[in-house]
């Protein structure tokens, strides 16, 4: 159980830090960075740290946040560095999200006399969002699964309760199935606790990817019927 609730507390702390970071960073790429050899070059990069090994985000969150920044082994910590693992996946969704939407609306709606941020906000935003919810919710499903970083910054193997603030240690599932699936001489009496334990991340990750298939339709109907 207390996994479970640590790799809860994991994922919506991480949310709250890329989603509107990785939200306002996709917009201005799209809406407002003049193109050129500065945008092509934000681009790559941010291509390029979704190719990072996530052992790299570790070492970085656990320089940063746990050492620098002094929040040590806790829930923040953790957060910000799976964080850090999703904001280009979500900057990269939602720049995608936004192109596939017709210059004809930008130019009708300022036609009509509202300021490019109420076109954003009223116009490309709802229509956009089936797939930046998408693209947030399967990252969320990218990171839940991750052991590496929460194994320099948060995770404890057990605890004798549940975590009560966010600078608080936690447990978390991937760390828990690493732990229990390479210590200790005796494995075969281990696996099945490791079987179950990857059976429930599994889950979790199926929960989180049909949640992303019906909050897609929600917004195209929504979309549609506005």
């Amino acid at each position: 159980m207390a996994g479970i609730v640590g790799t809860f507390y994991l994922m919506v702390g991480s949310a709250l830090f890329a989603f509107p970071v990785g939200v306002m960073s996709g917009i201005y790429m799209n809406e407002y960075a003049p193109k050129g050899k500065l945008v092509r070059f934000i681009r790559m990069m941010t291509n390029n740290l979704s190719g990072i090994p996530s052992i790299v985000f570790g070492l970085f969150g656990m320089a940063l946040f746990v050492k620098y920044m002094g929040f040590g082994d806790s829930i923040l910590a953790g957060s910000l560095t799976l964080g850090l693992l999703c904001v280009p996946l979500v900057i990269r969704t939602t720049e995608e999200a936004l192109k596939a939407i017709p210059d004809s609306f930008r130019e009708g709606s300022l036609a009509l006399g509202a300021t490019k941020l109420q076109t954003i906000w009223h116009v490309i935003l709802p229509m956009g969002m089936p797939n930046i919810i998408t693209g947030l919710i399967l990252a969320l499903g990218r990171v839940s699964g991750e052991t590496a970083p929460i194994l320099f910054t948060c995770a404890a193997y057990f605890l004798p309760q549940l975590p009560h603030g966010m600078l608080d240690q936690c447990m978390a599932l991937p760390y828990h199935l690493y732990v229990i699936s390479t210590s200790g001489t005796d494995m075969e009496s281990q696996l099945p606790l490791a079987y179950g334990t990857a059976l429930v991340l599994i889950l979790i990750i199926l929960i989180i990817n049909l949640s992303a298939n019906a909050l897609r339709r929600y917004f195209s109907n929504k979309v549609k019927t506005n």
